[in-house]
């Protein structure tokens, strides 16, 4: 199974735009990693058409508030329509179970034994600035961070995060998450 996680960061707030709907931003970098060559990468907007063969061979993406953010704003940006393909947000899975959202570094956290290495008003700090690179590490960080936590998640079936000062842990159905669907591929690029 070819899994592709990802992060997006932007140029832009909601309140640039008006109204939060991720698909009303502008995206400044996407980052990934890509299970079948065990590689990450990052792709400026002007580099998008080397992600979409990627994303196209993908069996699943991996995100952290993914269907709700991620996935609705580089859809803008895609050809085809990325809902057809497998996704797995891990804040849903979380939410699912807890009944509640959970930041990424919260988990991360009191998953790992450690957080991000910023936040997503640095991402739009560093983009305004011209630190691309700054940016690029904290996507990619977001990243690595995001595939941790799903692997962690895989093998034992848990999350943890911290209520009043304990580590608590979150039960997850991992049963699905690896099953292969059909229909995945959108075949909206040239093959």
């Amino acid at each position: 199974m070819r899994k592709i996680v990802f992060d997006i960061e932007t140029k832009n707030f909601f309140y640039d735009v008006g109204k939060r709907d991720a698909s009303l931003l502008d995206l400044s970098i996407v980052c990934i990693y890509d299970s079948e060559t065990n590689e990450y990468g990052s792709f400026l907007e002007e580099e998008l058409p080397n992600l979409w063969p990627i994303i196209e061979n993908a069996d699943m993406l991996i995100g952290y508030n993914s269907d709700y953010f991620d996935i609705p704003l580089l859809n803008k940006y895609y050809p085809g329509d990325l809902t057809k393909i497998k996704s797995l947000d891990l804040l849903q899975e979380i939410k699912k179970s807890l009944g509640r959202r959970l930041k990424l570094d919260g988990v991360a956290k009191a998953t790992l034994g450690e957080g991000k290495i910023g936040h997503g008003a640095d991402a739009m700090v560093w983009w305004k600035r011209g630190e691309i690179e700054k940016l690029r590490k904290y996507c990619l960080d977001d990243v690595r961070i995001t595939k941790e936590i799903y692997d962690y998640a895989l093998k034992n079936g848990s999350l943890k995060y911290k209520d009043r000062g304990e580590v608590r842990e979150i039960p997850l159905d991992t049963s699905s998450w690896e099953r292969v669907e059909s229909g995945g591929i959108t075949h909206t690029l040239p093959f």
